[in-house]
């Protein structure tokens, strides 16, 4: 067993991350799954919508009722642009084994990430796809350094592992959230009613 690492901007969560998080928890028995929400992504450098506190604070909100779930501010914290590598090492100091949740578009441009050959001696990845996406193969940057399991299973040279998860399909995005709520509109059942009353209440994504 080992524990989940799901990480990004989370402007606002929504219920396609937390199906997300439940299936993946429970199709590779994880002990826990932790929200990480950046403090700013390194190939984004976008500023985030809703400031950082809120945007912890409606994880916090979205998961409590998950006993397996649980938010990290380790990003936060740190501020600065949030590297996966640091965040990775600062977890593999408590727990033994890793999973690092990422989604496919995301796992595609990993050569470009910081320390990234470094990261598969820290975490064991699941990467994300959508139901009919098929992968051919993994990135060239890491081409000469995995061997084939099976079909959906790459084995690293450092022993991790790479696992391609096919998710349930809800057509749910945080952009899409932050365009119903400028205008005007409903976000009911997109995402849970304590971060929709959270929202309202604070008056984010209308500007």
């Amino acid at each position: 067993m080992g524990i989940g690492l799901f990480g990004g901007s989370f402007d606002p969560i929504h219920m396609g991350h937390l199906r997300i998080a439940e299936e993946v928890r429970e199709q590779f028995s994880l002990e826990a799954i932790y929200f990480v929400p950046a403090w700013l992504q390194p190939l984004k450098r976008l500023a985030t919508a809703a400031g950082a506190d809120d945007r912890t604070r409606m994880i916090e909100m979205a998961t409590r009722d998950n006993n397996y779930f649980h938010t990290s501010r380790a990003e936060i914290r740190r501020q600065g642009i949030s590297y996966t590598i640091d965040t990775v090492k600062l977890f593999a100091r408590t727990f033994d084994e890793i999973y690092f949740l990422v989604g496919l578009d995301a796992f595609a441009d990993i050569g470009l990430w910081k320390g990234f050959q470094e990261l598969f001696f820290y975490a064991n990845f699941i990467v994300m796809a959508r139901p009919g996406r098929t992968v051919e193969g993994l990135p060239d940057s890491l081409k000469e350094q995995v061997s084939v399991v099976d079909g959906t299973t790459w084995k690293h040279a450092s022993g991790k592992r790479i696992f391609l998860h096919h998710i349930t399909q809800l057509d749910i995005s945080s952009t899409r959230i932050r365009e119903l709520l400028r205008s005007r509109r409903s976000v009911k059942y997109l995402v849970p009613l304590a971060v929709e009353r959270y929202i309202e209440k604070k008056g984010l994504y209308t500007n």
